[in-house]
Protein backbone atom coordinates (compact mmCIF):
# COMPACT_ATOMS: atom_id res chain seq x y z
CA UNK A 1 0.00 0.00 0.00
CA UNK A 2 1.45 3.11 -1.15
CA UNK A 3 0.75 6.79 -0.54
CA UNK A 4 -1.63 7.96 -3.52
CA UNK A 5 -1.07 11.87 -3.71
CA UNK A 6 -3.94 11.65 -5.93
CA UNK A 7 -6.76 10.13 -3.11
CA UNK A 8 -5.42 12.94 -1.03
CA UNK A 9 -5.65 15.85 -3.15
CA UNK A 10 -9.03 14.42 -3.90
CA UNK A 11 -10.22 13.99 -0.12
CA UNK A 12 -8.64 17.57 0.61
CA UNK A 13 -10.65 19.05 -2.14
CA UNK A 14 -14.25 16.81 -1.17
CA UNK A 15 -13.12 18.01 2.53
CA UNK A 16 -13.03 21.85 1.47
CA UNK A 17 -15.71 21.27 -0.83
CA UNK A 18 -18.04 19.61 2.18
CA UNK A 19 -17.05 22.45 4.82
CA UNK A 20 -17.63 25.07 2.42
CA UNK A 21 -21.23 23.79 1.82
CA UNK A 22 -22.14 23.04 5.41
CA UNK A 23 -20.67 26.32 6.20
CA UNK A 24 -23.00 27.44 3.84
CA UNK A 25 -26.21 25.79 4.09
CA UNK A 26 -25.49 24.24 7.81
CA UNK A 27 -23.57 25.86 10.04
CA UNK A 28 -24.75 29.48 9.58
CA UNK A 29 -28.32 28.69 9.61
CA UNK A 30 -27.33 26.02 12.91
CA UNK A 31 -25.26 28.90 14.53
CA UNK A 32 -27.90 31.19 13.34
CA UNK A 33 -30.81 29.05 15.37
CA UNK A 34 -28.31 28.46 18.37
CA UNK A 35 -28.13 32.41 18.05
CA UNK A 36 -31.78 32.78 18.16
CA UNK A 37 -31.97 30.24 21.05
CA UNK A 38 -29.52 31.66 23.15
CA UNK A 39 -31.25 35.19 22.90
CA UNK A 40 -34.86 33.63 23.26
CA UNK A 41 -33.31 32.32 26.13
CA UNK A 42 -31.60 35.42 27.82
CA UNK A 43 -34.55 37.47 26.69
CA UNK A 44 -37.01 34.83 28.98
CA UNK A 45 -34.40 35.07 31.79
CA UNK A 46 -34.77 38.96 31.41
CA UNK A 47 -38.10 38.43 31.75
CA UNK A 48 -38.14 36.28 34.71
CA UNK A 49 -36.17 38.50 36.51
CA UNK A 50 -38.15 41.20 35.49
CA UNK A 51 -41.32 39.35 36.66
CA UNK A 52 -39.59 38.29 39.79
CA UNK A 53 -38.95 41.70 40.69
CA UNK A 54 -42.58 42.85 39.61
CA UNK A 55 -43.85 40.30 42.30
CA UNK A 56 -41.55 41.31 45.08
CA UNK A 57 -42.73 44.19 44.67
CA UNK A 58 -46.45 43.78 44.39
CA UNK A 59 -46.00 41.68 47.20
CA UNK A 60 -44.39 44.50 49.25
CA UNK A 61 -47.16 46.88 48.48
CA UNK A 62 -50.00 44.55 49.03
CA UNK A 63 -47.80 43.79 53.08
CA UNK A 64 -48.09 47.54 53.08
CA UNK A 65 -51.63 47.72 52.01
CA UNK A 66 -52.39 45.15 54.63
CA UNK A 67 -50.72 47.09 57.49
CA UNK A 68 -52.46 49.93 56.50
CA UNK A 69 -55.65 48.11 56.73
CA UNK A 70 -54.97 46.89 59.93
CA UNK A 71 -53.88 50.19 61.21
CA UNK A 72 -57.23 51.62 59.82
CA UNK A 73 -59.11 48.64 61.47
CA UNK A 74 -57.32 49.70 64.75
CA UNK A 75 -58.52 53.32 64.79
CA UNK A 76 -61.60 52.74 63.71
CA UNK A 77 -62.28 49.83 66.73
CA UNK A 78 -60.95 52.75 68.86
CA UNK A 79 -62.78 55.27 67.61
CA UNK A 80 -66.07 53.05 68.13
CA UNK A 81 -65.00 52.24 71.83
CA UNK A 82 -64.37 55.81 72.86
CA UNK A 83 -67.59 56.54 70.96
CA UNK A 84 -69.40 53.62 73.24
CA UNK A 85 -67.58 55.43 76.08
CA UNK A 86 -68.90 58.81 75.43
CA UNK A 87 -72.58 57.79 74.46
CA UNK A 88 -72.73 55.26 77.91
CA UNK A 89 -71.29 58.22 79.82
CA UNK A 90 -74.37 60.86 78.24
CA UNK A 91 -77.01 58.01 79.09
CA UNK A 92 -75.55 57.86 82.67
CA UNK A 93 -75.40 60.95 82.61
CA UNK A 94 -79.07 61.71 81.57
CA UNK A 95 -80.73 59.06 83.88
CA UNK A 96 -78.97 61.16 86.97
CA UNK A 97 -80.27 64.30 85.44
CA UNK A 98 -83.79 62.57 85.07
CA UNK A 99 -83.58 60.83 88.31
CA UNK A 100 -82.40 64.30 89.54
CA UNK A 101 -85.45 66.03 88.18
CA UNK A 102 -87.95 63.89 89.44
CA UNK A 103 -87.07 63.31 92.54
CA UNK A 104 -87.04 67.41 92.89
CA UNK A 105 -90.15 67.19 91.53
CA UNK A 106 -91.71 64.68 93.80
CA UNK A 107 -90.16 67.04 97.12
CA UNK A 108 -92.17 69.71 95.87
CA UNK A 109 -95.10 67.93 95.46
CA UNK A 110 -94.69 66.39 98.68
CA UNK A 111 -94.11 69.79 100.22
CA UNK A 112 -97.47 71.17 98.41
CA UNK A 113 -98.91 68.36 99.76
CA UNK A 114 -97.65 68.49 103.58
CA UNK A 115 -98.81 72.17 103.06
CA UNK A 116 -102.46 71.95 101.85
CA UNK A 117 -103.12 68.79 104.81
CA UNK A 118 -101.24 71.17 107.16
CA UNK A 119 -103.54 74.12 105.89
CA UNK A 120 -106.75 71.68 105.86
CA UNK A 121 -106.02 70.62 109.46
CA UNK A 122 -105.74 73.97 110.42
CA UNK A 123 -108.75 74.79 108.76
CA UNK A 124 -110.86 72.07 110.19
CA UNK A 125 -109.04 72.63 114.20
CA UNK A 126 -110.49 76.04 114.19
CA UNK A 127 -113.74 75.48 113.15
CA UNK A 128 -113.70 72.89 115.66
CA UNK A 129 -112.24 75.20 118.07
CA UNK A 130 -114.82 77.40 117.28
CA UNK A 131 -117.64 74.96 117.48
CA UNK A 132 -116.16 74.06 120.61
CA UNK A 133 -116.14 77.22 122.03
CA UNK A 134 -120.01 77.88 121.03
CA UNK A 135 -120.79 75.04 122.53
CA UNK A 136 -119.52 75.68 125.22
CA UNK A 137 -120.70 78.74 125.41
CA UNK A 138 -124.22 77.78 124.61
CA UNK A 139 -123.97 75.63 127.82
CA UNK A 140 -122.31 76.76 130.99
CA UNK A 141 -121.62 73.21 131.91
CA UNK A 142 -119.57 72.14 134.99
CA UNK A 143 -115.68 71.18 134.59
CA UNK A 144 -116.51 67.51 133.77
CA UNK A 145 -118.94 68.15 131.36
CA UNK A 146 -116.56 70.40 129.45
CA UNK A 147 -114.10 67.47 129.98
CA UNK A 148 -116.65 65.27 128.26
CA UNK A 149 -117.00 67.46 125.46
CA UNK A 150 -113.84 68.43 124.90
CA UNK A 151 -112.69 64.90 124.59
CA UNK A 152 -116.48 63.53 122.41
CA UNK A 153 -115.04 66.74 120.10
CA UNK A 154 -111.11 65.41 120.13
CA UNK A 155 -112.41 62.15 119.17
CA UNK A 156 -114.48 63.08 116.23
CA UNK A 157 -111.91 65.73 115.47
CA UNK A 158 -109.13 62.49 115.05
CA UNK A 159 -111.52 60.08 112.97
CA UNK A 160 -111.87 63.14 110.73
CA UNK A 161 -108.49 62.94 110.10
Amino acid sequence: MGFHWESTVFAIIAFVLLYWLLNKYAFGPLLNVMEKRREMIQSQIQSADSNRKEAEKLMSEQKQAILEARKEAQEIIEQARQMSVKQAEEIVQAARDESNRIKDEAIKDIANEKDKAVAALRSQVSAMAVMIASKIIEKQIDEKSQQQLIDQYLKEVGGKL
